[in-house]
């Protein structure tokens, strides 16, 4: 189905805002696991190895078990749109039900001191499927929102157009600028936002943290177009 022409910016700021919040209070709560970030655990995989931690097994399976959701997602995803069902809604609710289901481990059997473990392994893994449902989700049908996720990009891109309009950029490439830099500023501090955050209510709640993110996920739903 066609993408919705404009999309409310509450959402772009909602999607950002739990990428970061999951991504940092998974990282805090199961050994350093990256959620959303997940080539970002190679990295960590390397720092488990070296220096015994726990987490290795989560680490080395997150890239894949995110492919194959995001692989899910398209599938699910084509199969609605054939059926002429909306597919947008639906895989928010399937997101808010993965994040739910990651909440209840972690309340349930956290903290872990292995997130190898089978319930934090668990919830790693469904706060990983939530993220690629929500990447894929935003590729396929929000294209014209700045990525939520990928902060690296998002960062590289703000730079080159300030360095165009440093350079007195005129004419439709300022514009292009301007507008990009509209949308991508915005996103980078909503994910920080949900960074700073989840590190303060890891701090203050412990496991109780992961209550928010299916709470902002459902609110997503709120905006997120009908016919998309």
């Amino acid at each position: 189905m066609p993408e919705a022409a404009t999309t409310p910016a509450p959402l772009s700021h909602l999607l950002g805002f739990n990428a970061g919040y999951v991504d940092a209070a998974g990282f805090l709560a199961l050994n350093g696991l990256f959620a959303a970030h997940v080539t970002g655990n190679f990295v960590t995989l390397g720092a488990a190895l070296i220096h015994g931690s726990a987490g290795a097994v989560s680490k080395l399976l997150a890239l894949p078990v995110f492919c194959a959701a995001v692989v899910l997602t398209r599938l699910a995803s084509n199969a609605m749109v054939a059926r002429q069902k909306a597919p947008m809604r639906r895989l928010v609710a399937a997101q808010v039900l993965l994040l739910a289901l990651a909440a209840a481990l972690m309340l349930a059997f956290g903290p872990f001191a292995d997130s190898d473990a089978l319930p934090a392994f668990t919830a790693g893994m469904l706060m990983v499927c939530a993220m690629a449902v929500q990447n894929a989700m935003q590729r396929m049908h929000l294209a014209q929102l700045p990525p939520s996720t990928l902060m690296t990009g998002n960062t590289t891109q703000v730079m080159i157009d300030l360095a165009d309009l440093f350079k007195s950029l005129q004419g439709e490439g300022r514009n292009a600028a301007t507008g990009r830099l509209r949308k991508m500023l915005p996103a980078i501090a909503s994910f920080a936002v949900g960074c700073a955050l989840a590190a303060l209510a890891y701090v203050a709640l412990g496991m109780w943290c992961f209550v928010l993110p299916p709470v902002v996920a459902a609110l997503t739903l709120r905006w997120t177009p009908k016919a998309g």
